[in-house]
């Protein structure tokens, strides 16, 4: 499999290259060359094969030969060690729950997969990799839980100041070793910005290997195929029609998504459900993309209002047209938040943390109009992340898990950084001999 740059300017790079760059040289995400559709077989007998055969499949072809199959199932077998339950809310509605692996959250399964490709690339050399990852929350703490004491790797986690939970800080800035966590004065989007011009920096690359844990790598990027693959396996949709709504945040889930029906299957239409940064619900409306300043919400994960992955969803489709035939996209306040995890929570005893709101909300908008339709929501994150509204909101106290519980004490360790050159000089200081 070879991968080419969206920005079209850098020629085509294999899996190891594409996952050990990040981005390609020119600054393009790199994208797929082609895509292969699966056996129709396969996917008619999904229920038939486990978990990590399905996985298998479905991955293979973006791998090539560059890791053998035995390897490979290993690889995955590492990655996917964990529960993806399919749960009923409603009828005709069901919520697949992510936030079983170790951080709890759905980023486990993409970070676990890099972190174990990596180290696959990197055990027969002495090469170092600084890992570079910007998150609203959840992504840092798989990222650094999937790279703890991987050979080869440094880890360095840029979050933005005031705008994660305690339970998410935590994560990202107690783990030490070979990780370093950044707190920036800004929102995501200044994290992102900051990950992506390190990527072009030509002082910083000729010091370092860098290479992003955040959903632009195609390593980070494309595991999250298989949430869909799992969720069909366990449907019992009676022949009805099936969508999926996402809580979209970089775009890299709901984008994986798309590539599964790309690979064949069967869902026929998917919802990318928004916070009030609304960014793609707006351009679906007016053809005109127009990041504003990022809001913050309680759905903090999702505060993103120039999302990464949306020029491959683009790449996908071809045609604004197509695209909007084929991708519902809604937007849902605070307020209308804490309403839904109310009404689910009385009506059927569910927690739902807020950015699984946010995707039930784009369902209900969805099957509003479309009521022949099988709903399925994405739950991404485990409530005890965001117990403080919902614990307020539900009347309610959620038991703390004993992964949270292992670091509830211990020191939050991290560097504040301001500016793009407070966080280069970080990078040269920490890891540059001098």
């Amino acid at each position: 499999m070879l991968y080419r740059s969206l920005n079209k300017e850098s020629q085509s790079v294999n899996f190891e290259t594409a996952l050990k760059n990040g981005l390609a040289k020119d600054g393009g995400l790199f994208y797929p060359e082609k895509i292969k559709k699966l056996d129709k077989s396969f996917l008619e007998n999904l229920h038939n094969y486990s978990n990590i055969d399905i996985a298998f499949q479905v991955i293979k072809q973006f791998i090539g030969d560059e890791i053998n199959e035995k390897d490979l199932k290993v690889i995955i077998k590492n990655t996917i060690d964990f529960d993806f339950p399919l749960i009923e809310i409603e009828n005709n509605i069901q919520t697949l729950e992510l936030f079983h692996g170790p951080t709890l959250a759905f980023k486990d399964v993409g970070a676990r997969f890099m972190a174990n490709c990596l180290a696959y690339f990197n055990k027969s050399n002495n090469e170092i990799t600084t890992v570079l990852v910007a998150t609203s929350g959840d992504t840092g703490a798989a990222v650094a839980n999937g790279f703890l004491d991987v050979k080869g790797t440094n880890v360095v986690i840029l979050y933005p100041k005031n705008m994660v939970s305690d339970i998410q800080e935590r994560q990202l800035t107690t783990n030490k070793k070979n990780i370093k966590a950044l707190k920036v004065n800004g929102t995501f989007d200044d994290c992102q910005q900051m990950v992506k011009k390190a990527f072009v920096d030509k002082e910083l690359n000729s010091e370092l290997n860098l290479t992003s844990a955040n959903s632009i790598n195609v390593a980070r990027w494309l595991p999250q195929m298989f949430y869909y693959f799992f969720a069909l396996k366990q449907i019992k949709a009676n022949n009805k029609k099936i969508v999926f709504s996402v809580p979209s945040g970089n775009f890299g889930n709901i984008c994986a998504g798309i590539i599964a029906i790309d690979l064949g299957l069967p869902i026929h239409h998917v919802i990318a459900s928004t916070n009030s940064n609304n960014t793609i619900p707006r351009y679906l409306k007016s053809k005109i993309y127009n990041p504003r300043k990022t809001i913050k919400t309680i759905s903090n994960a999702m505060d993103v209002s120039n999302p990464s992955n949306f020029i491959r969803i683009e790449e996908i489709y071809n045609d604004f047209n197509l695209l909007k035939n084929n991708l519902s996209s809604y937007s849902f306040n605070d307020g209308e938040t804490i309403s839904a995890m109310k009404s689910v929570f009385n009506k059927s005893k569910y927690i739902l943390d807020p950015h699984g709101a946010i995707g039930y909300l784009g369902l209900k908008k969805y099957l509003n109009t479309n009521p022949s339709f099988f709903g399925v929501f994405l739950e991404t994150a485990h409530p005890i992340k965001f117990s403080n509204h919902i614990e307020k909101a539900l009347n309610i106290k959620i038991k703390i898990p004993n992964v949270i519980n292992k670091i509830i004490s211990k020191e939050k360790v991290f560097t504040e950084v301001s500016s793009y050159k407070d966080f280069k000089d970080s990078l040269l200081d920490k890891y540059v001999a001098h």
